[in-house]
């Protein structure tokens, strides 16, 4: 390319990791994941807001956010001059 971008290099660190390392890290965490488990549903019985938040999340999917935008006289308002 003329501009050079093809010779800028990028972001070294960007992407998605090898699978092989993402290999390692599961063989690593896999003995961990009864207590893991454990902790969740000690957490749980306890009444954390953070381990019923992350159990339902995990169990039935995030939930959307929403957000409700309103407009004066319910017309959009575009101020022109600030996109100068």
């Amino acid at each position: 390319m003329a501009d050079g971008r093809a010779n800028n290099g990028g972001h070294k660190t960007a992407g998605r990791k090898p699978k092989a390392e993402e290999q390692r890290l599961i063989e690593k965490l896999g003995p961990l994941e009864k207590d893991a488990h454990r902790a969740l549903k000690e957490a749980i019985a306890d009444d954390q807001s953070w381990a019923v938040k992350m159990f339902f999340e995990y169990m039935y999917g995030k939930a959307k956010d929403r957000k409700e935008i309103e407009f004066p006289n319910g017309i959009p308002v575009i101020d022109m001059e600030t996109w100068s």
